[in-house]
């Protein structure tokens, strides 16, 4: 640094300043240094750099899974993002376990980054570190932890009850739900809650056996209750998965069938993900405002590491959603 300085006429503060993007440098000192630079082949000792900032540059994802398309395109999101604060993103998961949850958060790794974003689904908010005494932390997901930590929130019970609502305004009055009550988390609880609400303005009764429940959000289970409620006789003109690997699983299962999509049966799902996009027919889906929610989180982050503990307390911010209809749904003749 100390040649670059002398190459570019100006301090080691000033070379200093310009390797930390300080606002207040004059056009032609800034473009001294950058030559001083390209000429030397000088590269910032980062190490050096973290020693004495007490940063490392890193930030952690934390999520259940990379294989549900979801997850693994907020994870690029979530790069691209902080990318935009000059941040690397490790990425870890979790499978959605507890003890590794924890660890993620509390274990040697966290010495790695200067902050998280998580997905949790079986941390409690009894878990979460006090703030300002551990990591800098933002909650994406599950309500139960607003007001424990800055938070990220999908819309739940609004976006299934308007998806819901999308369905019985193209004619569609017996909806098979998949993933309303197979998973104890508090999105699907909610999500539930917007559907049965979609109905009861309706006038439409709540069917417990359309309410189906799943092992899991994946292709596999869609597919499996799909087929299951087909072969017991069940009746319904409409499926919702909870997410769009269920509603992809759900409209493989009736093709499979020989049951046209949408004249015989509508599919949707929650999350548009590029997967819904592709699907034949494409699956209408609700948008749940991934990349604000990517944005976000990582913006709320910088700022909490830059104060882990401010006087104004955590912030909590709902994600926009929206309604992306697509050849999946399509009003009965």
């Amino acid at each position: 640094m100390r040649d670059v300085a002398v190459r570019a006429g100006v301090s080691v503060k000033t070379v200093s300043n310009f390797f930390t993007g300080y606002p207040y440098m004059r056009p032609e000192t800034r473009a001294r240094i950058e030559s001083a630079v390209a000429e030397l082949g000088y590269r910032v000792n980062l190490s050096a750099r973290r020693l004495r900032t007490r940063r490392t540059g890193m930030i952690s994802l934390i999520v259940p899974e990379l294989d549900q398309a979801y997850f693994a395109e907020l994870a690029q999101e979530v790069i691209d993002a902080a990318a935009v604060h000059d941040l690397t993103v490790l990425v870890e998961t979790t499978g959605g376990d507890r003890v590794r949850e924890l660890a993620a958060l509390t274990g040697d790794q966290r010495q790695l980054v200067d902050g998280a974003i998580v997905d949790p689904l079986a941390l409690g908010p009894d878990d979460l570190p006090e703030p300002g005494a551990g990591l800098p932390l933002v909650v994406i997901g599950e309500r139960q932890f607003e007001g424990l930590a800055d938070h990220v929130l999908i819309a739940d019970h609004e976006v299934a009850r308007a998806a819901a609502e999308h369905l019985i305004s193209i004619g569609r009055r017996r909806i098979l739900v998949l993933g309303a009550s197979g998973i104890a988390t508090h999105t699907a609880t909610l999500r539930r809650e917007g559907v049965e609400a979609a109905l009861a303005a309706a006038g439409l009764p709540a069917d417990q056996e359309l309410l189906r429940e799943v092992p899991a959000w994946s292709r596999d289970a869609g597919a499996a209750a799909t087929a299951a409620a087909l072969d017991s006789g069940l009746a319904f003109d409409a499926v919702l998965g909870f997410n769009d690997a269920l509603a992809l699983g759900a409209l493989y299962a009736v093709l499979r069938r020989g049951l046209p999509v949408p004249a015989h049966v509508a599919v949707m799902g929650i999350d548009d993900t590029a997967d819904a996009r592709f699907a034949h027919p494409d699956l209408t889906t609700m948008s749940p405002g991934r990349a604000q929610i990517a944005r976000t989180a990582v913006d709320l982050l910088v700022a909490r590491i830059a104060d882990p503990a401010p006087e104004s307390g955590f912030v909590s911010v709902v994600a926009d959603h929206e309604l992306i209809v697509r050849a999946s749904t399509a009003p009965i003749a």
